[in-house]
């Protein structure tokens, strides 16, 4: 009979659009949110925030918030020293062994305090905390805070904050320099010198926020008995939450349970702490009650996290027929008041700096510069958007110099199947050689290719700009080395009822993981997918994980629930075999029906009660799983966007004409699912190239802290996207799996910033930011030098 424990076999769920099993419950109203959470007695908290961009605090009075109605406390700063740890996200800030001695960057620790109370670094900072017995009156009591301050001097742009004499964004600090990192491969002077072509540009990304539709979240409550602390956070990282949590209050962390409800969107910015994740804990702690804080959409813009805003300087150099000897990347990347997030998105943009390009030489540099803005962290791609942005401006301003077509020169530079592992020498992350395991970026390029017509599109062109419509062809290449580590974990464990709960420490911001994940176990269980309940990002149902960050959900979650599920039914097997007497290998586990010859098939739920009345020592202690999965190398993904775009001179408005996305990302659990992330990821990536933008005024004063001013992409400016794809799966693990979370967001603004410029060509502008909005393209072309009338006009 066939060995039940052979899963070899092509699977019959991983690889099938299967509907989304969690959409019917939140289409029906049904989920489970941060503010659905309502327990009895709640207090609420409303924070006093920092008016200025850098000011020293004199004095604090918060005696009349105190006696104000329904007030039950009120922290400042000076109240929760030494009493409340200053947070740091020490995972993003810690430095792996191999970069400490291959590449000896700096990367100072700057604690953000709970709340300030000595020196204010940027509008929006927490200074005083009111819990009340509702919002509005929590509201009404911070109205009556008095603080005085002493103005400080305020530096805003990076470059600016870098130079000799700029204003310290933080006092404590010796300079503006929150990290720094320089390394190489090959020799860069070699290649400027046998150079026929020295292309030296600069090309900057500007800063915008993640904007989940469900803002940060956090309710905590006591236990009145066991004083244990169970917290609902909408957090991409549970597990780092309760770490965090305990430390800084001074609890165990047994006594800390964090759950990750239903959530609303994370996109990088709910899996970094700030430091009102703590505060509300601490709270609830110190005072016996639930207390609960949701930021409003003016918090989420002006002081949760914000992300981009890069600036590349960039020197290529390229033979006659524009292949690749070299690239020079001196980066600056705004960090905001302090470094938070360590090396995590500076490095990222420099390991995927030239990406899916052969490049023998290259001269890699990142300062990350300190500023009195909103610190910056990871937001969906995490330094790659930024990074694409400028080596693909580079790859159109190389092409037009030759006077080729930009895909003819990308082609020429391009990896394939054949360079595959390629090893690009350089250190990634994790400070180990930087490998590329799978793809062929050629094939990806050619599949674009067709699905644009790009010898159509030309003549097309031609004849449009005889008309006056002008219309460019722009694109955007990348790759994503995705499943970051160090482990994940999950367990999958049958019920008395007979079903299986399986439990992981990644949680879903709207990924689908009930159904993906799932997917997965069933597959590897012989277990129909209704029969199984996921648990995701629960401390409680699992001791140790790491969260859905980094486009690593699949490929360290999913394998780690292979791995427990494939454990359990070879449990199942090994308990039914004892009970019937036979060999493991004579049973089959199938569509939730245990099999053995010459005995009835037996439900899971049949079998557990028949364990119970077995005279073995401990006849169910088996049937749960637990695995880890560390994932041995990245897995490298990758994709292609090609954006068609008119521009409207007259008033500077881009229209997206056309717009294709070529990606690869191994095996797909669920092409449906899959399709909708890179969608999904585009869109957002649109916002970033044509509209969305926070601004602050030399002041440090933000000036687009409401959807008022702060735009983002709505169904009239985005386009219907086309979707290709090929096929490279990975040999890091089992499943075969890549991430594909963020792929989506990185190609969009070097996609359109080079369609943009190319519909400008007879302008002779040049792209060197994005967004590229209407008064973007206005000042550009109220600079440039009126083309020749084309023919016929």
């Amino acid at each position: 009979m066939t060995d039940m424990t052979d899963t070899t076999a092509a699977p019959p769920l991983v690889g099938q659009s299967v509907p989304r099993v969690e959409d019917e419950r939140l289409l029906r109203g049904a989920g489970r949110f941060v503010d659905d959470i309502r327990l009895p007695d709640e207090l609420h908290v409303a924070f006093l925030r920092s008016p200025h961009a850098h000011a020293r605090v004199t004095s604090i009075d918060t005696s009349a918030a105190v006696t104000s109605p329904g007030v039950v406390a009120v922290y400042d700063g000076d109240s929760l020293v030494g009493v409340v740890e200053p947070l740091v996200n020490i995972e993003e800030v810690r430095v792996p062994p191999g970069l400490v001695e291959g590449v000896a960057p700096t990367v100072k620790i700057q604690p953000m305090p709970p709340l300030a109370h000595d020196e204010v670094n940027y509008v929006g900072q927490p200074m005083a905390m009111v819990v009340a017995e509702s919002r509005y009156l929590a509201e009404d009591a911070v109205e009556l805070i008095t603080v005085d301050y002493e103005p400080l001097p305020v530096v805003i742009d990076p470059e600016a904050a870098l130079e000799d004499g700029a204003p310290l964004a933080l006092l404590e600090a010796d300079d503006n320099i929150g990290v720094h990192a320089k390394m190489g491969t090959g020799d860069m002077e070699a290649a400027l010198a046998n150079a026929h072509i020295v292309l030296e540009e600069t090309f900057a990304s500007q800063r915008y926020v993640p904007s989940p539709m469900e803002t940060r979240g956090i309710v905590a409550t006591v236990d009145p008995y066991s004083r244990r602390l169970t917290v609902w956070s909408n957090t991409q990282t549970p597990h780092r939450v309760r770490d965090h949590i305990a430390h800084a209050i001074g609890l165990s962390t047994d006594d800390v349970t964090v759950t990750a409800p239903d959530v609303g969107g994370g996109f990088g910015q709910k899996g970094i702490l700030i430091v009102e994740e703590i505060l509300i804990p601490y709270a609830a702690h110190a005072l016996g009650r639930t207390v609960r804080w949701q930021a409003d959409r003016t918090e989420n813009l002006t002081a949760d996290t914000h992300a981009r805003e890069q600036i590349h300087h960039l020197t290529v150099a390229a033979d006659s027929e524009g292949r690749l000897l070299g690239v020079r990347d001196r980066c600056i990347t705004a960090m905001g008041c302090r470094n938070v997030v360590g090396l995590v998105v500076a490095y990222n943009a420099l390991v995927h700096l030239t990406g899916a390009y052969r490049v023998p030489a290259q001269d890699l540099e990142v300062f990350g510069a300190l500023t009195n803005t909103m610190f910056t962290t990871p937001y969906r791609g995490a330094g790659r958007p930024e990074a694409a942005l400028a080596m693909e401006r580079a790859m159109d301003r190389l092409a037009l110099r030759l006077g080729k077509e930009p895909a003819e020169v990308r082609r020429i530079n391009l990896l394939t199947e054949e360079d595959m592992p390629y090893f690009s020498g350089l250190l990634d992350r994790r400070g180990l050689p930087q490998e590329i395991d799978s793809g062929d970026y050629v094939k990806m390029l050619d599949v674009v290719e067709e699905m644009i017509d790009v010898p159509a599109f030309r003549k097309e062109q031609q004849r449009l700009r005889s008309v006056g419509v002008h219309r460019g062809l722009g694109l955007g290449m990348y790759i994503e080395m995705s499943g970051l580590g160090p482990f994940e974990s999950a367990r999958a464990t049958v019920l008395p009822s007979g079903t299986v709960r399986v439990s992981t420490g990644a949680p879903s911001q709207g990924q689908g993981h009930a159904t993906t994940f799932v997917q997965v176990a069933a597959d590897a269980l012989g277990v129909p997918m209704a029969d199984i309940r996921l648990v995701g990002g629960d401390t409680q149902a699992l001791p140790y994980g790491v969260g859905t960050i980094a486009s690593r959900a699949m490929v360290t979650a999913g394998n780690a629930i292979d791995m427990a599920s494939r454990e359990l039914r070879s449990q199942i097997a090994l308990a039914a075999a004892g009970l019937h007497g036979v060999d493991p290998s004579d049973v089959v586990i199938d569509d939730g029906k245990v099999l053995v010859t010459g005995a009835q098939p037996m439900t899971l739920a049949e079998l557990v009660r028949a364990l119970t009345k077995s005279p073995s020592d401990d006849p169910s202690a088996g049937l749960s799983a637990h695995a880890y999965f560390k994932p041995p190398n990245y897995a490298t993904s990758s994709g292609l966007h090609a954006a068609v775009v008119d521009v409207d001179v007259a008033t500077g408005a881009t229209t997206i004409h056309d717009y294709v996305v070529v990606h690869e990302a191994g095996n797909i659990v669920n092409p449906a699912i899959a399709d909708g992330q890179i969608i999904g990821g585009a869109v957002q990536g649109i916002g970033g190239a044509l509209l969305e933008h926070m601004k602050y005024d030399a002041n440090g004063q933000p000036s687009t802290g409401t959807y008022m001013d702060y735009l983002l992409p709505t169904i009239e400016t985005t386009p219907q996207i086309r979707l290709g794809e090929v096929f490279y799966p990975t040999p890091t693990n089992r499943l075969g799996v890549k991430g594909l979370g963020e792929g989506g967001a990185v190609g969009p603004q070097a996609a359109i910033a080079n369609a943009v410029e190319d519909a400008l060509r007879e302008y002779d502008v040049v792209i060197h930011s994005t967004p590229v909005n209407p008064d973007h393209i206005r000042r550009l072309l109220r600079d440039a030098v009126a083309p020749t009338p084309a023919e016929g006009q």
